[in-house]
């Protein structure tokens, strides 16, 4: 399987999502995971790239979903969200998350690419599904998202992929080599580079900004 097969694999992963959004409604199974308190774990190891003192920020989340991490952030942060930006593949989840999340200060973009730029830029859980692709195919399509989308990120950004260090995997995700992705983000992106591998869950979590934290 070819790079060019990638729109095809996206067709299919938008169409498991829908399938999971019709099944389950909106909540952490229609977005693959198994419960919400892991849905909430993920989105506290991302929003550590936050800077605490910087006053307000704002956001892209790549691959919202029903924009369940617009709802973390509101709560966590308040006010301090200016604008919260969600992309995704699926029409329909997008008017899930628009039902879910009100117009204020919240907007939802159809499509592949990030276009807006914003303070932070989240990725969580859009890279783990890659159906049928292969390794290469797919851990070269992560790595060229990754560098656009930083380029949109003003002070940083975090996301998470399934860990290579298990002892099971199934055929249809993506596991990743953390110790790749640390060397990535520190030559291709940015020298200040934090991995979260601490935590109860088959994955880690990278984050990226472009000064040092306090």
């Amino acid at each position: 399987m070819s790079g060019d097969s990638i729109p095809k694999t996206l067709d299919g992963i938008r169409d498991l999502y829908e399938g999971n959004l019709a099944e389950h409604g909106t909540n952490s199974k229609s977005v693959g995971w198994r419960d919400e308190a892991s849905q909430l774990l993920r989105f506290e190891r991302l929003a550590r790239v936050i800077d605490s003192g910087a006053g307000d920020f704002t956001v892209n989340d790549w691959g919202c979903g029903y924009g369940a991490m617009f709802g973390y952030l509101d709560r966590s942060y308040g006010p301090r969200l200016a604008r919260y930006t969600g992309y995704d593949i699926s029409p329909e989840m997008l008017d899930a998350a628009r039902r879910e999340c009100g117009a204020s200060r919240t907007q939802f973009v159809l499509g592949p690419e990030v276009t807006d730029q914003a303070d932070y830029t989240f990725v969580s859980g859009t890279f783990n599904v890659k159906l049928q692709a292969s390794d290469a195919d797919w851990d070269a399509y992560i790595k060229r998202h990754l560098e656009a989308m930083f380029a949109k990120s003003r002070r940083g950004l975090a996301f998470n992929l399934l860990t290579s260090y298990v002892d099971w995997k199934a055929e249809n995700l993506f596991y990743a080599d953390p110790k790749d992705f640390v060397d990535f983000c520190k030559t291709r992106l940015a020298r200040f580079v934090t991995l979260h591998h601490d935590y109860a869950l088959f994955e880690w979590t990278i984050a990226v900004t472009r000064e040092p934290r306090p």
